[in-house]
């Protein structure tokens, strides 16, 4: 069976280094970016199957990348969760209304309930049974 492809742009090393574990042992395929660029680059070659994104990033912000999947029609409906430490309201809402599935603060979460969110948020047919 087909792993699911998830992409993770995180500038920190130590946790995307912590996200890919749990993702891979959890038996997704991921793919790891450290800053925005790498990231859309990644997207265009690789088009997840869902993107778990930083929106403090060096030079491209998350929040530039957003606007830039939802503008093209290839990248559009691919499922982006926001995992980030900015936690004002308006940051939130502003994640959300440029398309973001969800929006999680990284205190807010454990690693281990990682796989449970990107699952949560795959498309239908991409969920594995």
């Amino acid at each position: 069976m087909e792993k699911n492809k998830i992409l993770i742009i995180e500038d920190d090393k130590f946790l995307l280094k912590l996200y890919s574990n749990k993702l891979n042992l959890a038996g997704f395929e991921v793919f790891a970016s450290i800053s925005g660029e790498e990231g859309m680059n990644k997207i265009e070659v690789e088009i997840p199957d869902l993107i778990i994104l930083d929106l403090v990033l060096p030079r491209i912000s998350g929040f530039e990348i957003l606007r830039e999947l939802k503008k093209e029609p290839q990248t559009r409906a691919i499922p982006v969760i926001i995992l980030t430490n900015l936690a004002q309201e308006s940051d939130k809402r502003r994640g959300l209304e440029l398309g973001a599935k969800d929006y999680v603060i990284k205190t807010e979460i454990s690693v281990n309930d990682l796989p449970d969110l990107v699952n949560k948020h795959l498309p239908p047919q991409k969920i594995k049974a």
